[in-house]
C-alpha cells in the first residue's frame, strides 16, 4: 500500500533563532519513499542535516525574525500488514542484553523509574514475563490514563502522567515505559506518523503519533498504550529514551508555533485499465 503523509509548521521568532528539527522519515524506512523527502523552508534559509547518537535524521537551520515556515509531502509504500505479535517472545536477564541495549533500561527525563518501581511490581510482578507481561503494561495504561488532547503538558513525567490519569499520546508511551524498564524490560520511545488506515477515523485533528517499542526475544517489538491494539501503517520518524531524544522541534530562543497541520492517507491504488477486446 501506498501513504501520503506531511506537515506544514510554521513559527513566529522575534530574532534569529537556531532550530533543531526531528521531522524526516527515519534512515529505517528510506528504501520505502517513493518521492523524495524535501524539506521546504520559507523564507529559504541554509539548511543542513545530521544523525543523532540514536540513528534520527536531524535539520539544522537558523530562523530569521518574522515567521518561518516549514513543509514536506511524501508518498511512502508500506507492507500494509498490523503490527508484528510474538506471544512467545521471552524476556532477556538482564546480563544477556546487547551493550545498546541497556540504556533503555535507564529512567530519563519523563520516564522517572526512581518513582514507579516500587507500584510497577506491585501492579505487574504476578504476571508471566515476557510478551504477556508488556501486554498486561500496555493494558493498563490505556485503561488508566483518558485520553484529552487540551490536557497535553510538555513537561508532565511518567509518575505524574499516573497520578493525573489523563494526557496525550506521548503520556501513554511515557508510562509504558517507564514501567517496562522498571520490569527490566528494555523499551524505548518512538515517534511518527500513524493516519486513521484500517480503523475507523476520528474527528479529532491529525497529529503526529508516539508509540513504544520493547526489547524481548532477540529483537525490538512495537507497542501501542495509547490505542492498545496493533495498526496498520506507522511511519517511524524517530527513537529515543523519551520525548526529550525526539523532540520533534528545538529552538534555542523564543518561537511561538503559529501553525501545526498533519496529514497521513492512504493513497487509493489505481484502477487497472480494462482491455477491450478486437471486434
Amino acid at each position: 500500500m501506498k501513504i501520503r503523509t506531511g506537515y506544514t509548521i510554521a513559527f513566529d521568532t522575534p530574532a534569529p533563532t537556531p532550530m533543531v528539527l526531528k521531522l524526516s522519515v527515519h534512515p529505517s524506512r528510506a528504501a520505502d519513499l517513493l518521492t523524495p523527502e524535501r524539506i521546504v523552508v520559507d523564507p529559504p534559509v541554509p539548511v543542513r542535516q545530521c544523525l543523532d547518537e540514536f540513528g534520527n535524521v536531524c535539520t539544522r537551520l537558523t530562523a530569521p525574525a518574522g515567521r518561518i515556515t516549514v513543509s514536506t509531502d511524501i508518498v511512502v509504500r508500506d507492507s500494509g500488514e498490523l503490527d508484528a505479535c510474538a506471544p512467545e517472545a521471552r524476556q532477556h536477564p538482564v546480563a544477556e542484553l546487547p551493550d545498546d541495549v541497556l540504556p533503555f533500561l535507564l529512567g530519563s527525563r519523563y520516564c522517572d523509574t526512581d518513582k514507579l518501581s516500587p507500584l510497577a511490581w506491585s501492579l505487574f510482578g504476578h504476571t508471566p514475563e515476557g510478551w504477556a507481561r508488556v501486554q498486561a503494561i500496555v493494558a493498563f495504561v490505556h485503561r488508566h490514563i483518558r485520553f484529552d488532547y487540551m490536557k497535553a503538558d510538555a513537561t508532565r513525567s511518567a509518575s505524574e502522567a499516573y497520578v493525573q490519569g489523563h494526557g496525550v499520546c506521548r503520556d501513554f508511551a511515557h508510562l509504558a515505559v517507564a514501567f517496562c524498564r522498571c520490569m527490566n524490560i528494555p523499551a524505548r520511545y518512538c515517534t511518527g506518523y500513524l493516519g486513521d488506515i484500517g480503523v475507523p477515523p476520528v474527528p479529532d485533528p491529525m497529529d503526529f503519533s508516539a508509540w513504544f517499542e520493547a526489547f524481548l526475544g532477540g529483537r525490538w517489538y512495537t507497542f501501542d498504550a495509547r490505542h492498545e491494539r496493533r495498526r496498520i501503517g506507522r511511519i517511524l520518524m524517530a527513537r529515543g529514551r523519551d520525548a526529550t531524544d525526539v523532540a520533534l522541534t528545538t529552538s534555542f530562543g523564543t518561537a511561538v508555533l503559529a501553525q501545526f497541520d498533519v496529514h497521513t492517507d492512504e493513497v487509493p491504488e489505481e484502477t487497472a485499465p480494462r482491455l477491450v477486446r478486437a471486434a
